[in-house]
């Protein structure tokens, strides 16, 4: 089920990967939210039901893949896509967020032009 994207929730707890994050979509007319740690992240899409989830994975508390995990398992943020966004660059790495239930993976630093395009094949 696709629909265009519009709402989309930052996860990461940066605020400099936050500001880079959001200065790449504020160009696209998106709603931005933000959180902060992973158990803010999936308590915030289970409340705010974004279209889609950009997630770090490292992260104090649970991490990117633990939280990508639970959304993917639970029935309120399961259809919520998230795309990883981490310095974890290894192919282990991607295979392992993708098993998660990640959609897919992003090393950073983020590619703008990458991830607006990436975002716009969900639409």
């Amino acid at each position: 089920m696709s629909r265009a994207v519009k709402k989309i929730l930052i996860v990461d707890d940066s605020p400099t990967e936050r500001f880079v994050l959001t200065q790449i979509l504020a160009g696209g007319g998106f709603d931005i939210l933000t959180a902060e740690s992973g158990e803010e992240g999936i308590s915030r899409a289970k409340q705010l039901q974004p279209d889609l989830i950009l997630m770090d994975v490292v992260m104090p508390g649970t991490n990117g893949f633990q939280a990508a995990r639970t959304l993917a398992r639970d029935v309120a943020t399961r259809d919520i896509p998230v795309i990883l966004c981490t310095t974890k660059s290894q192919a282990s790495d991607k295979v392992w967020g993708m098993r998660q239930g990640a959609l897919d993976y992003l090393t950073k630093p983020v590619d703008g032009s990458m991830l607006l395009a990436k975002i716009a094949t969900l639409g």
